[in-house]
């Protein structure tokens, strides 16, 4: 039986991926990471993977498809220690309709996001249409938060998910830096 294959979105440095890989025994088929800095770490550890770089502008479609798709999108908007401007389109954080669109085209087996705590308080589009007339009447705009509007995406892709955070404390770092896991893989 061949190993699992697994692409990864927002690489970072690939620490996200070496866990998978490890706990899946599993190989790496490509990475998008668009810092130069990072990409040079994924290089020295990935030789020969290709990078690329801009999620914006993959064709998910004509790339290796793979049945591991993982990744952190961008949480400078959603950090507590950010401007807090939400997930919403054009925000750095708003790039996880990006994330989106790789698991719509891939339809991946097992996809699994890594984000900041902010992600379960941070204010998200959701992309419902809603009567503006009645809510201006009442002054009032339905309030999603990050977490709800990632996974209500999950769920309209087909997936149903769990999740978790965890504090790097908790797996013997010694530091409290607290992280949410999102495990998804198509509905039945």
């Amino acid at each position: 039986m061949s190993k699992l294959r697994v692409g990864s979105l927002f690489s970072g440095y690939g620490g996200l991926d070496l866990a998978v890989l490890e706990f899946l025994d599993a190989e790496m088929a490509w990475h998008c990471e668009w810092e130069d800095a990072p990409s040079k770490i994924l290089e020295k550890h990935f030789p020969g993977v290709p990078n690329y770089r801009d999620v914006t502008k993959v064709d998910f479609s004509s790339i290796e498809q793979v049945d591991v798709l993982t990744g952190g999108f961008p949480c400078q908007d959603l950090s507590l220690a950010g401007k807090r401007a939400g997930l919403q389109e054009g925000t750095r954080s708003g790039l996880w309709l990006e994330f989106a669109k790789a698991i719509e085209i891939i339809r991946p087996r097992l996809v699994v996001i890594e984000n900041v705590r902010g992600l379960l308080t941070a204010k998200a589009d959701n992309g419902m249409e809603y009567s503006t007339e009645i809510l201006d009447e009442l002054g009032a705009r339905p309030v999603f938060t990050a977490i709800q509007a990632v996974l209500g995406s999950l769920d309209d892709l087909g997936y149903d998910a769990k999740w978790t955070g965890i504090r790097a404390s908790d797996t013997g770092a010694a530091h409290n830096r607290f992280r949410m896991f999102i495990i998804a893989f198509p509905k039945g």
